[in-house]
């Protein structure tokens, strides 16, 4: 059954774990991981010391790339944040170009980013307790005066629902200006061939045909561009805000 409560598309109206539905959304986000899972096992199969094959040069070059970007962003301390950005990278990235075989991308639900944005929200304050202890991190609302406390609260709530929303709203938005523009092209195509006299005309009319290629040079852009500028501007923000939060 294919219904939707609350803005999620239901998958399955199954109930589990206490009554909570499966939904396109989870689904897709599970199908994912267990891609990733199954890319990991594969890639990293009958590792050499010398790598002789391609899949294992690969494998190599990915962790590269990764080490790279999180210690070169974040510092040689912060190393061990390279499974966890690399995950919600690869998670991002993935999920978003799940739509390009037709299936609801996970990162089309809010909830996926929210999640997302909390995980993060509790390493940076994991962070700054760690760095000042708890007295340090709890004066921190006070600073500079101490009337400034509400709002120093409000900004630091503010960070998980930044991100997850301006994730959530530029992949929404491709999503539906895509759609829109679906919708145009089906009304010019049927002004432009529904001129035509007789059955010619409501037929020809009848046909999308500038949905045929135009679409495509807007999904280069929405699915494959901004899926991965989303993906690296969350995982910036979450090294930024990890890295800043050790400083304080």
């Amino acid at each position: 059954m294919n219904v939707e409560i609350n803005g999620a598309r239901i998958f399955f109206e199954i109930p589990v774990l206490g009554g909570i539905p499966i939904t396109a959304t989870m689904v897709n986000a599970w199908c994912i991981m267990v891609l990733i899972i199954g890319l990991c096992i594969w890639l990293t199969r009958d590792l050499k010391v010398r790598p002789t094959g391609k899949r294992q040069i690969v494998a190599e070059f990915v962790v590269q790339t990764a080490q790279k970007f999180v210690v070169g962003n974040m510092g040689e301390r912060f190393r061990n944040m390279v499974p966890f950005v690399s995950a919600i990278f690869s998670m991002s990235v993935l999920c978003s170009l799940s739509s390009l075989v037709g299936a609801f991308p996970a990162t089309s639900d809010l909830s996926t980013e929210l999640a997302w944005a909390v995980v993060v929200f509790i390493m940076i304050t994991g962070t700054k307790i760690r760095t000042g202890g708890l007295g340090g991190y709890l004066k921190g609302f006070t600073q500079p005066i101490f009337i400034l406390t509400p709002f120093n609260i409000l900004s630091e709530l503010a960070t998980p629902i930044s991100m997850s929303f301006r994730h959530f709203g530029n992949i929404v938005s491709g999503s539906v200006i895509t759609s829109l523009v679906y919708a145009a092209l089906a009304v010019a195509s049927h002004a432009l061939f529904g001129w035509l006299p007789g059955a010619l005309g409501e037929i020809l009319g009848s046909i999308p045909f500038l949905q045929v290629g135009i679409p495509a040079v807007l999904s280069v852009y929405f699915d494959l561009f901004s899926s991965c500028m989303q993906a690296f501007i969350f995982c910036m923000l979450t090294m930024l805000y990890i890295a800043n939060a050790a400083e304080e």
